[in-house]
């Protein structure tokens, strides 16, 4: 059985929800604490899946997860550099997306922690957005998606989950090697406007993954549709797939081949 670290620290509060989401998948999901693995308590060498799960780390005190970014990066960075180089898998879902590219750990073009060249700033309309989306698949490496339909639906709930690059070069080293995994679009599938990008993201960017497929970051929240009846409409189409089970069956299959 596959184990899985899901990583917290004060303030997360999306990690139960995702504990439950690998165990429908047939992992063996750990809640450990940051500190933990800073005091060498516990080590990612335990496990084959390291999830970042959604909340407000700390507060998002600085900025969204900006803290936490800096625990990985400062203190854990070998550990991790280590766990991916046996091809291991990293997931960051909302919060923990906006730790993924504030540690360097994406889109980390050369190298894990490389300097920042993208962040997730404060959203357009200036508030809090809990909805819904449409989210279009990208041909891309990440090891997560594959099997996807060309259009999925997933909920966000974020207040700081613009994407922006810091210059035109980053944006283009990001189409050229396909890391662009999930773009906001219209329910018929169009270039999103608000409210179906929920926040102004760049090129309606919503997830990326790093050159490997093997670290993937987005702002909405798979876990939140793991099951039909999760879904609003669920009553119409009780035979739909709910696409976020899609991306933990991914990780754990990888896993298990490793």
């Amino acid at each position: 059985m596959v184990k899985a670290c899901v990583l917290f620290a004060a303030g997360t509060n999306c990690d139960a929800e995702t504990c439950h989401a690998l165990e429908l998948v047939g992992a063996r999901p750990e809640r450990v604490h940051v500190n933990q693995l800073k005091s060498g308590e516990r080590s990612l060498s335990e496990f084959r899946l390291l999830v970042i799960p959604g909340g407000f780390s700390y507060g998002d005190y600085i900025s969204s997860g900006k803290i936490l970014a800096n625990e990985l990066r400062h203190h854990l960075a070998g550990d991790i550099t280590e766990f991916l180089e046996q091809k291991k898998p990293i997931l960051g879902i909302c919060n923990g997306f906006q730790v993924l590219v504030k540690s360097g750990l994406l889109p980390a073009f050369g190298r894990p922690f490389e300097k920042q060249a993208v962040t997730l700033d404060a959203n357009d309309s200036g508030r809090f957005e809990d909805r819904w989306v449409h989210l279009q698949t990208e041909p891309s490496p990440c090891i997560f998606t594959a099997g996807l339909p060309p259009v999925v639906e997933l909920p966000v709930a974020h207040a700081e989950g613009k994407f922006i690059v810091n210059s035109g070069r980053t944006a283009a080293t990001l189409a050229e090697r396909h890391q662009v995994v999930f773009r906001y679009v219209s329910p018929a599938g169009e270039p999103a406007a608000y409210p179906d990008n929920p926040n102004g993201s760049f090129e309606d960017i919503a997830g990326i993954c790093d050159p490997s497929g093997l670290v993937f970051g987005l702002m909405p929240h798979p876990e939140r549709f793991t099951r039909t009846e999760h879904h609003p409409e669920w009553h119409r189409n009780r035979s739909m797939k709910p696409s976020g089970i899609v991306l933990f069956e991914n990780a754990i299959r990888h896993c298990k081949n490793l």
